[in-house]
């Protein structure tokens, strides 16, 4: 019997590549792509990415889109109680497990696992400790293009949010940036590669700089919300806008 997942989509590189290999798998059901949104600006949570590319991402696929709604900085319990009202909903329907594109987190996946655990579902990580090197290559050998929309300013610089990832990007990273931006270093837009039925087309817009401020007391906890809208810092981020075409 099949295992029936929910995919959590982040529009990005790392979850391009984990689709890609979970697509091959027939033991596993994928009922639908999962991403929460900025509720206020309609955009993919951290990536900035706007609500009709990531839509337009989902039909090109071929699969359902569930988009969670989550308010501008939630707290955690706020992200949570979303997520758990929508795992619900998809639990109804028959899924038990949700699958993701994490690779070497160790207190991500365990904060997963938790939560997950607490209402029945397991987890799935397709590319979970393979060398991020390996698995950047991969991605371009497959023909995936990507492309920055997101800059980390305590790793790179704005020179970086805009361009495709190609073996130039990859020559010109600092020697302590993780080649797949595990770390958060940066957040990608997949537009084109063996997933899609057809290229997303889209024209590049403005960059802007958006600081968010961090509170006094830090949950460690923040980091299991990667993809979602509640985590605050005291450092800045570059964003490289996408107008659909």
């Amino acid at each position: 019997m099949k295992k029936k997942a929910l995919f959590n989509w982040s529009s990005g590189k790392d979850s391009a590549l984990a689709l890609y290999k979970t697509l091959q798998n027939p033991e596993i059901e994928i009922s639908c792509l999962l991403t929460s949104v900025n509720q206020q600006h309609q955009r993919v949570s951290m990536h900035g990415v706007r609500v009709e590319l990531l839509q337009q991402q989902a039909q090109s696929i071929g699969l359902p889109l569930e988009i969670m709604q989550i308010p501008e900085m939630p707290t955690m319990e706020a992200y949570e109680d979303v997520m758990r009202k929508t795992l619900a909903k998809l639990k109804n329907h028959g899924v038990t497990h949700s699958i993701f594109g994490d690779i070497f987190l160790e207190d991500l996946r365990k904060y997963r696992e938790d939560k997950l655990a607490e209402i029945g579902f397991e987890g799935i990580f397709p590319l979970w400790k393979t060398p991020t090197h390996e698995i950047i290559q991969e991605f371009i050998r497959l023909g995936f293009k990507t492309i920055v929309v997101c800059v980390n300013e305590r790793h790179l610089d704005k020179s970086f949010v805009g361009r495709v990832i190609d073996e130039d990007f990859l020559n010109d990273l600092p020697e302590n940036v993780d080649v797949c931006g595990e770390n958060g270093e940066f957040h990608t837009f997949t537009f084109d590669g063996p997933i899609f039925s057809k290229p997303i087309k889209f024209e590049i817009g403005e960059v802007v700089y958006r600081k968010y401020e961090k509170p006094e007391k830090e949950d460690s906890s923040d980091t299991a919300c990667d993809t979602s809208a509640s985590d605050v810092f005291d450092f800045g981020f570059w964003y490289c806008d996408l107008v659909s075409k």
